[in-house]
């Protein structure tokens, strides 16, 4: 058990040295001594976007390439998308066909129907004409007591029928002027209403199958290529926008009191510019312990916070898994 204990600690002390050397940084950093001269390790992460199609169908085109810097609005790929015009054409037709009926219930009748009405009103204004001519030579005869009274009874009637149809012609002209009844009205637009619904929806399907960058960013991955069956929601292509790179790394428990959010660091890395800045994001709320740990009355040294910064806008790319270097914050 003593032999385990004593191998136990100097691969510790080994892996403590090689993190040491490794990030540059003095040796009490590592152990989170802290101090002005601290380097807190860590290192640069990336949160992708992962691009998925709504519906399953075969990948016909992906123009883009894995590391390729695409624009806001570029193509990323096509799912197969006869279907879905299809479905385009049909709504666009059905909303046609509502707007039609919806135009005609506002303008009334056509011209030709309401000249058909026009001349059947005249034609029963003629036939009224002749009645009242009719009635009266049969009132004259009855009151001579030349002609029965049931012909003069006839002809009135007669003139009464001639003079009702006038009237119900007349109406109906000017119903031919007006346009449907409100509740016909309400309905059609609500019809029209529906069917634009329809089309928008079925142009978004159209368009969530053939995506496009949503910003300019990285091509982080591409996971599908042209010919290949692409189910629902899985991801064809992953996207790294510049502003979803960030650093994470951890400063020992005695320094973390120092860091506010918002606070501007330092940082270096292998080959980078000098002079690189990145701002606190994130400041994590629960303490942990940085491997390997070795539990004794001095493990607390080992407690350590997780902090993430985003790097400020215009320096230079980095890549993600890059090993970073944060020098110590300001007091």
């Amino acid at each position: 058990m003593k032999r385990a204990r004593l191998v136990a600690l100097a691969l510790a002390a080994t892996s403590l040295l090689v993190v040491a050397l490794w990030g540059r940084a003095p040796l009490s950093a590592v152990l989170g001594l802290g101090g002005s001269d601290a380097q807190y390790l860590g290192y640069v992460e990336g949160e992708t976007s992962l691009i998925a199609p709504p519906v399953a169908g075969r990948l016909v085109a992906r123009p883009v390439e894995r590391g390729q810097r695409v624009k806001k609005g570029d193509r990323l790929f096509i799912i197969d998308p006869e279907l879905a015009k299809a479905e385009v054409a049909r709504a666009e037709a059905a909303l046609a066909e509502s707007k039609a009926r919806y135009d005609n219930l506002l303008t009334g009748k056509r011209p030709a129907e309401r000249d058909i009405t026009h001349a059947q009103r005249r034609e029963a204004e003629a036939a009224l004409a002749q009645a009242e001519l009719d009635y009266k030579r049969q009132g004259e005869l009855l009151a001579r007591g030349i002609n029965a009274r049931q012909a003069y009874e006839q002809a009135e009637s007669q003139l009464h029928q001639m003079r009702a149809r006038v009237a119900s012609l007349v109406a109906q002209e000017k119903v031919n002027e007006l346009a449907a009844r409100p509740d016909e009205i309400a309905a059609a637009k609500a019809t029209v209403e529906q069917n634009r619904a329809n089309l928008e929806q079925a142009r978004k399907r159209l368009d969530d199958q053939m995506p496009v960058a949503p910003e300019d960013a990285l091509v982080e991955n591409t996971f599908y290529n042209v010919g290949e069956w692409v189910p629902a929601g899985t991801p064809v292509v992953s996207l790294l926008p510049a502003y979803r790179v960030k650093l994470r790394f951890y400063v020992p428990q005695g320094d973390v009191a120092a860091v506010r959010m918002g606070q501007q660091v330092r940082f270096t890395c292998d080959r980078c510019p000098p002079d690189l800045k990145a701002n606190v994001i994130y400041i994590s709320p629960r303490v942990e312990y940085t491997p390997p740990v070795i539990y004794s009355q001095s493990a607390r040294a080992k407690l350590v916070f997780l902090i993430e910064a985003r790097p400020e806008p215009g320096q230079a790319p980095l890549a993600p898994g890059l090993p970073i270097s944060v020098a110590a914050f300001a007091r």
